[in-house]
């Protein structure tokens, strides 16, 4: 009978002993599930923040492209053949597409319907031809970077 009783109560321990085991393996694999979803949050949270710092740097390196593209467009007709400018206007493409592979693009202006998302109005003039809300001038091109307003075109609408 001692025998038949000390079965039982090995059987009763290894029951125990099997649901403990389950228990701590769901345990574990619900904290391996939530770490990894915690180090992939973190890992878009960093990307975002590599993001948003580019985003910075670009903002301080416009003007200088604004100045290139100004001082192109004063350009005079007989230095644009002249190798020292055609190297000041290799150095602005260079600006551009450095831009462009960091998800920089140019905001459609100048002809288009004043958009409040895209465009900030610094003038209205008047246009008999034209009607209310185009934009007729550009004076400061705006950016998007990866599809999200990065500086807004400044620019002259008609009333």
């Amino acid at each position: 009978m001692e025998e038949k009783l000390g079965l039982e109560e090995l059987k009763k321990k290894l029951e125990d002993c099997q649901k403990k085991s389950e228990e701590y393996l769901a345990g574990w694999q619900r904290s391996r599930a939530d770490f990894l979803n915690y180090k992939k949050e973190e890992m878009e949270r960093i990307s975002e923040l590599f993001k948003y710092g580019a985003e910075e740097l670009i903002l301080k390196i416009l003007p200088i492209l604004d100045n290139l593209e100004i001082a192109e467009k004063k350009l005079p007709e007989d230095l644009k053949n002249n190798e020292n400018v055609k190297g000041f206007l290799q150095i602005k493409s260079q600006f551009q597409d450095f831009l462009k592979l960091q998800g920089v693009e140019e905001i459609k202006s100048a002809g288009e319907k004043f958009n409040a998302n895209w465009h900030e109005v610094v003038e209205e003039a008047e246009a008999k031809d034209k009607e209310a809300g185009i934009i007729i001038e550009e004076v400061q091109k705006g950016y998007k970077i990866n599809g999200r307003l990065l500086r807004p075109a400044k620019v002259k609408v008609t009333k």
